[in-house]
């Protein structure tokens, strides 16, 4: 299956496209395209996380669970949002984290392109999502295939930093080896769990410190 996909992913996950579960996830996803419930990102977006952060340009992997599913917010980042879109609360936390960590003054925009430009992985593990359904497209193939990627990124590279935030988050990311890579885990910083163990973990500093002592460019959060 020719699977439009940034280059370096397309070799690393070519397995995948051969598969039945992603057969089926294809045919899912095109049939719910072209249903009246609008489908979020769009469809030029789904892998857009890829195609601004290649495999052998991977630092930083920072791990969502779906898309946003309100009007114009997702377009293929974890956590970000168009621009001129409102900022969510997660976001707006992790912002927090940052001005609190870092002492960078919180920015208008949600778009976290200037991120996954630097290196920073913004990988959901569901990339499709219908509007104001969460959880609507999981359990379909996308879990199985994102799964494949953080895979192939423990096995592929090495001195990654992985930031898992939540439950779910770490349970995926279980196959990470933690000899060759860096994982930080916290709460999530959704309004419900950010005061559990998320403000105060310092991830930021701590990848930049990771990335400093490997001769890495640091993220300029």
């Amino acid at each position: 299956m020719d699977v439009k996909i940034e280059n370096s992913w397309k070799n690393a996950l070519k397995d995948e496209f051969s598969k039945e579960y992603f057969k089926n996830l294809v045919d899912f996803v095109k049939e719910e395209y072209r249903g009246k419930t609008p489908i979020y990102p769009q469809g030029s977006s789904i892998f857009k996380a890829f195609e601004l952060t290649p495999l052998e340009k991977v630092k930083v992997v920072l791990l969502g669970q779906d898309p946003y599913h309100g009007e114009g917010q997702a377009h293929g980042l974890s956590f970000s949002v168009n621009e001129g879109v409102k900022i969510p609360p997660s976001l707006r936390n992790i912002y927090k984290e940052i001005e609190d960590d870092l002492a960078i003054k919180t920015p208008a925009s949600g778009n976290l392109t200037r991120w996954a430009k630097q290196g920073v992985l913004l990988l959901n593990a569901t990339l499709t999502v219908r509007a104001h359904q969460p959880g609507s497209h999981q359990n379909r193939g996308w879990e199985i295939f994102t799964d494949a990627v953080i895979q192939a990124l423990s096995e592929q590279r090495e001195n990654l930093v992985f930031l898992l935030w939540g439950a779910y988050a770490k349970e995926k990311g279980a196959c990470i080896d933690k000899k060759k890579h860096f994982v930080l885990t916290a709460a999530h910083p959704s309004p419900f769990s950010a005061y559990r163990g998320f403000f105060g973990c310092k991830h930021f500093s701590k990848t930049n410190d990771f990335l400093t002592a490997r001769g890495l460019e640091p993220i300029h959060w």
